[in-house]
């Protein structure tokens, strides 16, 4: 894989070789409205990051290895590692914090009876979502009252999910509310379920193999983009800038199932 398809695969908007020795900055397809993405080549080896989904930088090697940067660059692959471990131990130590609690965050996207993993720190409840790559905890997401959303530093965010596993068909989403409405709606069906969030858009593509997708109604189309990219039926809410928990608050449960066995032919 060459170096502008190494950025591509990271979500990053960029058509040609960018110019060696200099970090650039370039549009991201999760946020094409801003440079989040931050890329540096070197010529047989170079550094991608999109500072919307990664919180440590990635490694591109050449095929054909300089000899001399050998050394530089498995320091560098070194680091990166070190950093998702301590990542990891870090979520696992928070969620060993959590206590079964309410939240803000559901209050307002229409679930305040739900209860979540919430971490009571500095006189304030933070809302903590486990992502797994498998079985493997590698970080977590976490939400404020104020329903802001971070990673933790270094952790791995690319092939990460958080599942609702109810033995059923694979549902495929970006965000935690919208799995919400999703797990709420299918039970009200009857349907069994399993609800993939993906987190962005961009590693649902990575993450998405046989299924449904609930694609997100950005105003960049970044989310209509990955579902025809992924290939599976998908929904998505037809009013922009909204996701499928906007459209379940907005038209109720029964009007949004019948949407939904309408659109992917459940």
């Amino acid at each position: 894989m060459d170096f502008v398809s190494f950025c591509r695969g990271h979500g990053i908007i960029i058509d040609q070789t960018p110019p060696i020795g200099v970090w650039k900055r370039y549009r991201t397809e999760d946020h094409p409205n801003k440079k989040n993405g931050a890329v540096k080549w070197m010529g047989t080896y170079g550094f991608v990051q999109n500072h919307a989904l990664d919180t440590a930088v990635s490694v591109w090697q050449s095929d054909k290895p300089d000899g001399k940067f050998e050394k530089f660059i498995r320091a560098a692959t070194d680091k990166t590692q070190e950093t998702q471990e301590r990542a990891a131990k870090k979520a696992a130590w928070i969620l060993n914090q959590c206590e079964l609690f309410t939240h803000e965050y559901f209050l307002r996207k229409g679930f305040p009876d739900e209860r979540g993993n919430v971490w009571f720190k500095d006189n304030g409840k933070i809302l903590v979502i486990p992502m797994r790559i498998g079985t493997r905890l590698v970080g977590c997401q976490m939400i404020t009252e104020q329903g802001e959303k971070k990673f933790l530093f270094g952790q791995k965010t690319s092939g990460a999910e958080f599942v609702f596993d109810n033995k059923g068909p694979n549902y495929w989403c970006e965000g935690y509310a919208t799995a919400l409405s999703l797990r709420m709606i299918l039970k009200s069906m009857k349907r069994r379920y399993t609800i993939h969030v993906c987190f962005s858009a961009h590693n649902m593509q990575k993450l998405a193999k046989d299924g449904y997708v609930i694609a997100d109604n950005d105003a960049s189309q970044t989310g209509e983009k990955a579902a025809k990219q992924i290939g599976l039926p998908y929904f998505m809410p037809p009013d922009v800038n909204d996701d499928f928990n906007d459209y379940h608050r907005k038209v109720g449960i029964l009007k949004a199932g019948l949407s939904l066995t309408k659109s992917l032919r459940l």
